[in-house]
């Protein structure tokens, strides 16, 4: 007597093989990863810095478009928060763990400090958490 449902798993097999195997060729890589880490950091960056209590108001009179001179910085930041970074391959997925900050940038004045955790997989990031120390650093 023949087993009327005994082959019916393999197309599964191959579905659920091929899936899992587009999610690893998908993953974000580290060259992904820094692209999107520098457009976060611009965006916190500007948040934090071009606002009233940002900048020292001496480097305000100098600085005309804080936010415009942060987002030109866009890959040194994004290299910057690779190098604070490190990375947890999963094959499907992998889970990005950074800290980066404190840096100073002027006399007296400090680079917030900034962990976050992002999940990559299928084609894309997303900053699962995000904590920083609300001010600028000023001494």
């Amino acid at each position: 007597m023949a087993c009327s449902g005994g082959g019916s798993w393999w197309p599964w097999a191959a579905l659920t093989a091929g899936v899992g195997a587009a999610l690893a060729w998908s993953n974000p890589g580290p060259v992904e990863f820094e692209a999107f880490a520098g457009e976060q950091l611009v965006e916190l960056a500007s948040h934090e810095l071009c606002g009233s209590h940002g900048l020292p108001m001496v480097v305000q009179l100098v600085v005309r478009d804080c936010p415009r001179l942060i987002a030109s910085q866009r890959h040194a930041l994004g290299a910057i928060a690779a190098q604070g970074t490190h990375r947890t391959n999963l094959g499907l997925f992998s889970l990005y763990t950074t800290e980066v900050g404190g840096q100073a940038v002027l006399p007296g004045v400090s680079v917030p400090r900034y962990q976050a955790l992002t999940l990559a997989g299928a084609g894309q990031l997303v900053l699962l958490k995000a904590s920083s120390n609300t001010e600028p650093a000023q001494r």
